[in-house]
This record gives C-alpha cells, sequence and structure tokens, in this order.
C-alpha cells in the first residue's frame, strides 16, 4: 500500500484518516497501531506521540463521526418547514449517513467505544440525539400528556429502527431485503406514528 502524505502538523489528523480507512476495510480490531502508522507513512512511534493506543485513534475517529452526524441531524431537521417532514428528514439522514461515512459510523457504533470515554465524545454524541429529540417533541406535542411518550424514548425507537434497518440492510451485511432501505425505515416509522396517532391510518 503506497504510503500517505501529510502536512507538518497535521499527524494526527492524518492517523485518524488511516485508521478510518483500516477501519472500514478491517473492522476496529482488524489493525493494529502499527498499520495506521504505516498507512499514515510515520513510524510507529510517531503514533504515541498523539494518542496512547488504538482504542484513544478509534474513539477520535467516533468524535469526528459524531461531529458530521450532528451536523448532518441538525440540517436535515431544519430545513423542513413541518415538525411530521422534519421528523422523517433526521431517519433519512440517520442511513445518509452510514451509506456516506462508513468508517465514522463503524468507529462510534460497533467498536464498542463508550461515547463516555472522552468529554468532547460526549458532548457531541449528546448533541445528535438532541435533535432526534427535539424532532420528536415537536411532532408529539399535540399527545395529551397523560399519553404522550417522553421525547428520548420517542426518538430512542426511532433510532432503534435506523439503526437496525442500516446493520441488516443497508451495509451489505449478506441480510437480503425485498424492499429498498429507505422504503424500510420510511414504512417503520410509519407504523410507529399511526400507533401514536400521529398521523392518520391508511386508507
Amino acid at each position: 500500500m503506497p504510503k500517505r502524505g501529510y502536512h507538518h502538523g497535521n499527524l494526527r489528523q492524518a492517523l485518524v484518516d488511516a485508521a478510518l480507512d483500516l477501519i472500514e476495510k478491517k473492522g476496529p480490531t482488524g489493525f493494529t497501531l502499527s498499520e495506521a502508522a504505516k498507512t499514515a507513512g510515520v513510524t510507529p512511534a510517531a503514533v504515541y506521540r498523539h494518542f496512547e493506543g488504538r482504542e484513544d485513534l478509534i474513539a477520535e475517529a467516533a468524535r469526528q463521526g459524531y461531529d458530521i452526524f450532528a451536523d448532518l441531524m441538525e440540517y436535515a431537521y431544519s430545513k423542513e418547514s413541518t415538525a411530521l417532514a422534519a421528523f422523517e428528514a433526521t431517519g433519512r439522514a440517520y442511513l445518509a449517513f452510514a451509506r456516506r461515512y462508513p468508517g465514522h459510523y463503524i468507529a462510534m457504533f460497533e467498536s464498542g467505544i463508550s461515547v463516555n470515554r472522552t468529554p468532547d465524545l460526549a458532548k457531541v454524541s449528546a448533541r445528535a440525539r438532541a435533535v432526534l429529540e427535539k424532532a420528536a417533541a415537536d411532532l408529539s406535542q399535540h399527545i395529551p400528556p397523560d399519553k404522550r411518550p417522553p421525547a428520548s424514548m420517542f426518538s430512542a425507537h426511532i433510532w432503534a429502527l435506523s439503526h437496525g434497518v442500516v446493520e441488516l440492510f443497508a451495509r451489505n451485511t449478506g441480510s437480503q431485503s425485498p424492499f429498498p432501505p429507505d422504503e424500510l425505515l420510511e414504512s417503520a416509522i410509519g407504523v410507529y406514528l399511526r400507533g401514536l396517532g400521529l398521523i392518520a391510518p391508511d386508507g
């Protein structure tokens, strides 16, 4: 593999970029720091000036991924004119992120790295969750308070639906579906929202 070049002073980011490539190809536990150093075009000793170990490197990749993810979710939420459209857009943004940034996605959700590993990682992951919680709160505000699910629960259900569709059908895991992932997610969200009485029944 040809060595990557990097600008002086940007070794840290070069190592993160190398790790993202390796994570995508080999999984979060399928590479060593030495391989990341080689991919970045530096000696293994250079890695330790920036990261204590592989988990620290993966945690930084996850932090950057959550930052991108939160930006995408905020954009998806803000560009729509109705609460329903904004809520549905955040679900689609989840799928779009997983497809466009597979290395980040794996570092965030499949590496076993806790979002509480560092304060920065915890902060940016909370920002992403807050977008979906706000969308859920906006959409459910007309439900009587005694029948309204907490926004955190509501959004967690949709997050779980989105994650399941991504893992089973949108990331080449071998599972086959007769429907595109986008349609699966849209219909699942529709069933959920109808159950809450937030959209009209079919027919």
